[in-house]
């Protein structure tokens, strides 16, 4: 039995590699340019004079070259990965590029008339169809209306999302969520309507900025609940019971470790509030009604802003009125870029230092 064993021919099974072979580092930036160069050259052939079909077309091409390299030399589970990481890709130039073309021609049209006048002047004297005049009174209503609401929604906001995330688990937590999923899809021009009824029309009060300011604010509310509610439940409740158990106060634990943790996702959610509200036009339209003189007084008689001067000035629609719109579209996006940086270093300020 035993020799019978030792005469049993052996199989030897060849050794196989670990390695695979793989594409190159440049293959991406290749097909990339070649895709570019596909794309143009069938839009050309085909007759198409839109810039879109041809990026449409690069992209298509971008991704099946992607997959067809690298299932003939990685193999079609790499290629299936790499499909998905152009996809990503593309999804990524396709949502930056109209906003790059946007911001592009809002500068580039905007700089004609920007300058040390046009920011400090307004229309007053000034006919919609000549030259000349500028924003100053429309620049000093959004600051006015802007702050105003966020004064009052940024409190409200932030003290109700506390609420339902360190104290909220009853029906009244979940009638709160229900009347803030509500709001949020509520429309500007509905909110405006609410304080012309009640405000205006119920208490007799006129248009002003401070109307415009309130229905800007229920526009806000929700935006800062969510987002700031979403940044509470970020912090690791290992925090919180760590302060607990030393004996601190469940108030002064939101106050001094939850709220300065989470405090760089709230100034951001903020900020996102304030940049959705900056654009309103339909509720200033409705309570601020708008003026060419300059009103430093929120709480009495007509404002300006600067999305309702851009809706008026381009609805002039001659040459001098429209480049005041695009000025004005420019000090809008500059004003509400400038607000983000100041809050991002506020929030790094106040942020707890991690560091030894």
């Amino acid at each position: 039995m035993s020799h019978a064993v030792q005469d049993r021919p052996v199989t030897v099974t060849p050794r196989r590699s670990l390695s695979h072979a793989r594409l190159p580092r440049w293959t991406p930036a290749a097909v990339a340019v070649f895709s570019v160069v596909a794309g143009c050259g069938l839009g050309l052939a085909a007759g198409w004079h839109s810039k879109v079909q041809w990026g449409l077309i690069a992209a298509l091409v971008f991704v099946l070259a992607t997959y067809a390299l690298t299932s003939k030399v990685e193999g079609s589970r790499q290629a299936k990965d790499r499909v998905a990481t152009s996809l990503v890709w593309v999804c990524f130039v396709l949502a930056v590029v109209p906003l790059l073309s946007l911001a592009w021609v809002t500068i580039s049209k905007g700089m004609e008339v920007l300058d040390g006048y046009f920011l400090t002047h307004s229309m007053n004297g000034v006919l919609d169809a000549e030259a000349g005049g500028g924003v100053y009174h429309a620049l000093l209503g959004t600051i006015e209306q802007v702050g105003i609401a966020t004064v009052i929604a940024a409190p409200i906001g932030l003290l109700t999302a506390v609420y339902l995330v360190e104290y909220g688990g009853g029906k009244l937590a979940q009638a709160v969520t229900f009347f803030v999923d509500v709001m949020t899809g509520i429309p500007s021009i509905v909110a405006g309507l609410f304080i012309l009824a009640t405000w205006n029309l119920m208490l007799g009060f006129g248009p002003s900025g401070f109307a415009g300011a309130m229905a800007l604010a229920i526009l806000m509310m929700p935006v800062v609940v969510r987002s700031t509610e979403e940044m509470l439940k970020l912090v690791p409740n290992e925090l919180r019971e760590a302060s607990l158990a030393l004996g601190v106060p469940k108030w002064r634990t939101i106050l001094k470790v939850v709220l300065p943790t989470a405090i760089g996702g709230i100034t951001t959610g903020v900020m996102l509030a304030v940049a959705r509200i900056t654009g309103e036009t339909a509720p200033v339209l409705l309570l601020v009604f708008g003026t060419k003189l300059i009103n430093p007084n929120p709480f009495e008689g007509a404002q300006s802003s600067l999305p309702l001067y851009v809706y008026e000035q381009y609805a002039v629609g001659t040459d001098a009125a429209v480049a005041r719109a695009w000025g004005a579209a420019l000090v809008l996006i500059a004003f509400v870029m400038i607000l983000n940086l100041v809050a991002r270093g506020i929030a790094r300020w106040k942020a707890p230092k991690t560091g030894r």
